[in-house]
């Protein structure tokens, strides 16, 4: 991590804001990978120490973007359906909602459901628009998930986060402008912070730094993934009846980087979510 980074990640320590450290289940996969000395025994084995990354992975690669036309009922299938270093993005995935959440907290419940869901989307988008965007599914799936991250980290750090910001009501999202103001700190920055923390590709972690906009600076693989995202979160809010107050600046780019034509949004929007919705059933 350069120098930088460090420092902003020991400014945050120092006013109170924990970033959330990798479980080891994740550390144990990522050390694996690096040394390039692993089997589907041996991922296996280290997925298989930590139930509840288990139980959200099958839930994900059970999903129709994942799954196959043969159930998956074991690690090794799941391995060997979705590959070993795509389950790893799906293990960091599931791991982050154990890492930073608070299960007497009715907020971090209904902000990891927004997460999944929008993870979803983005890794549907994804799949339909490969060829043109070249990200895949559970690249779409962990940006999604880590998008956002900041704000259940922020959410921990102040007790007031929530009522401040008004995410009591879940069609509002917090500001980055009203963030600064009253706690000197955005969760993009954040959730930018946690994900060079946790390690994630470059371009992941620069789609989640710059995700409340598109970029007019080459970010070369960052900018499709910052677009699908973009889509994610507009089809997410369009299925939930929600305002979506970015779209009206950045949809015409958005639309064009996946390749989709402004005017035909909203017959892929129908594509979109009938498979989203399918996967929920």
């Amino acid at each position: 991590m350069k120098a930088d980074e460090e420092k902003a990640l020991a400014d945050l320590a120092a006013s109170g804001v924990r970033i959330p450290p990798q479980p080891r289940v994740v550390m144990e996969m990522q050390a694996l990978l690096i040394a390039d000395d692993y089997d589907m025994r041996k991922v296996a084995k280290v997925i298989a120490q930590d139930p509840g990354i288990v139980a959200m992975l099958f839930k994900v690669a059970r999903s129709p973007v994942f799954k196959r036309a043969k159930p998956l009922t074991t690690l090794d299938q799941v391995l060997m359906t979705v590959g070993i270093k795509q389950t790893f993005n799906l293990v960091q995935a599931a791991a982050l909602a154990g890492a930073v959440s608070d299960g007497t907290r009715k907020a971090f419940e209904r902000f990891w459901t927004r997460a999944q869901e929008v993870a979803q989307i983005a890794a549907i988008i994804a799949e339909d628009r490969v060829s043109v965007c070249n990200v895949f599914p559970d690249q779409a799936y962990l940006a999604g998930i880590f998008h956002e991250c900041g704000v259940p980290v922020l959410m921990l750090r102040f007790p007031d986060y929530c009522k401040a910001l008004h995410l009591e009501d879940a069609s509002c999202w917090p500001s980055l402008h009203e963030e600064d103001k009253r706690f000197n700190v955005d969760h993009v920055t954040v959730g930018y912070l946690v994900a060079r923390h946790w390690k994630l590709p470059d371009f992941v972690c620069s789609a989640i730094r710059y995700h409340h906009e598109m970029p007019d600076e080459e970010l070369g693989a960052s900018i499709s993934l910052i677009a699908l995202l973009q889509a994610a979160v507009h089809f997410y809010n369009r299925l939930n009846h929600q305002k979506d107050h970015l779209w009206p600046e950045i949809g015409v780019r958005v639309m064009a980087e996946i390749g989709i034509p402004y005017d035909d949004e909203d017959d892929f929007f129908e594509t979109i979510s009938q498979i989203f919705i399918e996967a929920q059933n």
